[in-house]
């Protein structure tokens, strides 16, 4: 068996996908967001969102429609899916799930695509806007 071929553990794989992304820390986010410069994509499943609230202005899209909505030559793309270029920066809850996100986004072409270190619970802990709904 190949080193190509052999079984990689889930940790081995976040940081492999990792080592690929320019991972983005919540202020820095915050900031490309608020200018226009990112779009914001909630991965989050409901319960969690409806626990802990929502980033005002970022797009919600569960995990499992992620590739469905973001594919700019998809059939079932959301209208913020204006190109391959677009800046997409991936919120999961604590920054592991959004990672792999990202990096499946980056096959389809979204090249800038990556995500939140920390998740949502560190943008919560570094005081940014969080909205009830």
């Amino acid at each position: 068996m190949s080193a190509a071929d052999r079984p990689v553990g889930i940790d081995e794989l976040l940081e492999r996908v990792r080592s690929g992304l320019d991972r983005v820390e919540a202020r820095d986010a915050y900031a490309a967001a608020t200018a226009g410069e990112a779009l914001l994509v909630d991965i989050r499943y409901a319960a969690l969102r409806d626990r802990d609230g929502l980033i005002p202005g970022a797009l919600v899209v569960e995990r499992n429609e992620l590739e469905w909505r973001l594919d700019p030559q998809g059939s079932h793309r959301a209208p913020e899916a204006t190109g391959h270029d677009l800046r997409v920066v991936v919120v999961c809850n604590e920054g592991y799930a959004s990672s792999l996100a990202a990096a499946s986004l980056r096959q389809l072409g979204l090249h800038r695509a990556t995500d939140l270190v920390g998740g949502f619970q560190a943008w919560r802990a570094a005081g940014l806007p969080v909205s009830a709904d």
